[in-house]
């Protein structure tokens, strides 16, 4: 067992505190400690998207991603996407256009395109399938998860979120 450090975090609204090695990665301490199983770890290299999170308000990658550089920041997972209310507008929209298969890169790709919405609410089809690139889907392929973001986004404007 190696030196533990102390780091302070805003997960999903709530403050945390957690005692890592230093080689701990994101990924590791959102399942592991804090029980964010909807963050995925699918290649363990940063190239396949399952992983992705929100921090400080941009998506990336969980799984090379030092746990100690998330002291002070804010970070989203899946399970805080939703509001009291419900579903986020992503979320619903992954439901209502069948937008998943197996599911395992859903997460990744909804808090992707959460960012990348957050960033720019009226995006293009080309906009929507360059922000989530990096977020491999095996099953369902890109076309069901575009239209999706889209409607989400057309949506989310509406709403004023």
């Amino acid at each position: 067992m190696g030196k533990k450090y102390a780091i302070t975090f805003t997960l999903n609204g709530a403050e945390r505190t957690a005692e890592i090695e230093a080689g701990t990665t994101m990924s590791t301490l959102l399942r592991e400690i804090f029980h964010q199983t909807g963050t995925k770890v699918g290649c363990d290299i940063g190239d396949c998207g399952a992983c992705t999170i929100i921090m400080n308000g941009r998506a990336v990658k969980s799984c090379i991603l030092p746990a100690m550089k998330a002291d002070g920041a804010d970070i989203v997972t899946i399970e805080g996407l939703a509001g009291k209310g419900g579903l986020h507008p992503l979320q619903k929209k992954f439901v209502e256009y069948a937008a998943v298969q197996c599911g395992y890169c859903t997460p990744g790709m909804i808090l992707a395109a959460k960012a990348y919405l957050d960033e720019n609410p009226d995006p293009t089809e080309e906009e929507v399938r360059i922000a989530i690139s990096g977020n491999i889907c095996r099953c369902t392929g890109y076309a069901k998860p575009v239209l999706a973001i889209l409607s989400a986004a057309e949506e989310m404007r509406g709403e004023g979120k």
